[in-house]
């Protein structure tokens, strides 16, 4: 089981008097710096001059600096720009600010776990994953509360390591909730897999296939949509509130049997083996590979997949019948 901190075992005071720097102004960038502000932290924002982001964290009451300069005056750097800019942004401008007694952070552990990033061994290296967007780990803040987060100690040069990151997640309101402890290759790995496997891949694989094969059937789009995609959010949401069981108690019988008899055949002993050769591409690096190589490149596969799926009928079907539904408010 997994070792969980609280706001009783974190010491926020162990932040007085440092410089926390917020590489990155996105998503998870606005809200930790934001909460972190709130808590009473010394806070920096590193962003490109010019560019949308320094001028929101500029506007939001931030000192906004390269990030260069963000690395040289702060103690603790928190790394949250795209896991795809982070091995240039670290090499040209984080690097040569670290020196001993300063902590590198993370909020996902591809960088670290993959080598793309190899910080000094005189510097602390932990991370703190909020398990929530940004939007939602500000309001959750603004609202007294905070999600889950994971912490994970990479290098303790300091032998305090594990502390200053539990007083940051103390800061950005995650101890409200709870923060459990892993490593960077836990974190890493199971975060690649859920999302390739299940979350932005099988499922989604999965809807599609359900609306092709009604559609191949004769059945309307609309109607196939529906029952495919649509009403996903409702089973989701009754799973993410009680669990699996809680859901099951809200559907119909004839829905708990019909999943208690038939999803295993979609899901089956072959689907299962993939699984098991995707986590392995996770764990051996392969992914990475490919993914640091598709980047290079400037994208080629990662552009082409994205067009094809835009003009799927599914999506098609799904904008039309989205303009029936005005409260939903999607964004590009």
């Amino acid at each position: 089981m997994a070792t969980i901190y609280y706001d009783k075992d974190c010491d926020l005071s162990l932040l007085d008097g440092k410089v926390i720097g917020v590489i990155g102004y996105g998503s998870q960038g606005h809200a930790q710096a934001q909460n972190m502000k709130d808590s009473g932290g010394q806070v920096l924002v590193a962003e490109a001059q010019g560019s949308p982001n320094w001028k929101k964290a500029q506007d939001d009451g931030f000192e906004v600096l390269a990030a260069a300069e963000v690395a040289k005056q702060a103690d603790i750097i928190m790394m949250l720009v795209p896991d795809t800019l982070q091995s240039s942004i670290y090499s040209r401008e984080i690097e040569g600010g670290l020196k001993p007694g300063k902590m590198l952070m993370f909020a996902h552990g591809f960088s670290i776990h993959y080598g793309q990033i190899v910080p000094p061994a005189e510097v602390d290296v932990s991370m703190i994953a909020p398990k929530c967007p940004g939007h939602m780990l500000r309001q959750l803040y603004t609202e007294g509360i905070g999600p889950p987060a994971l912490v994970a100690v990479q290098q303790d040069a300091s032998g305090k390591a594990r502390d200053l990151a539990l007083a940051y997640a103390s800061g950005i309101g995650c101890s409200r909730a709870a923060v459990l402890e892993t490593t960077f290759a836990e974190e890493t790995e199971t975060d690649l897999f859920g999302e390739q496997a299940i979350l932005c891949g099988g499922v989604i694989s999965l809807v599609k296939a359900g609306f092709d094969t009604l559609v191949e059937a004769g059945y309307q789009s609309e109607i196939a949509y529906f029952e495919c995609l649509h009403e996903l959010k409702l089973i989701v949401d009754l799973i993410y509130q009680g669990g699996i069981s809680y859901m099951n108690y809200s559907v119909s019988d004839t829905a708990e049997y019909g999943g208690y008899t038939r999803g295993s055949r979609v899901i089956d002993d072959m689907a299962r083996d993939e699984m098991a050769e995707i986590l392995a591409e996770v764990q051996d690096g392969s992914f990475a590979k490919e993914w640091i190589l598709e980047n290079q490149v400037g994208r080629p596969v990662y552009n082409a997949l994205k067009r094809l799926e835009s003009e799927e009928l599914i999506e098609e079907v799904g904008a039309e019948l989205r303009q029936m539904m005005p409260w939903l408010k999607g964004k590009k």
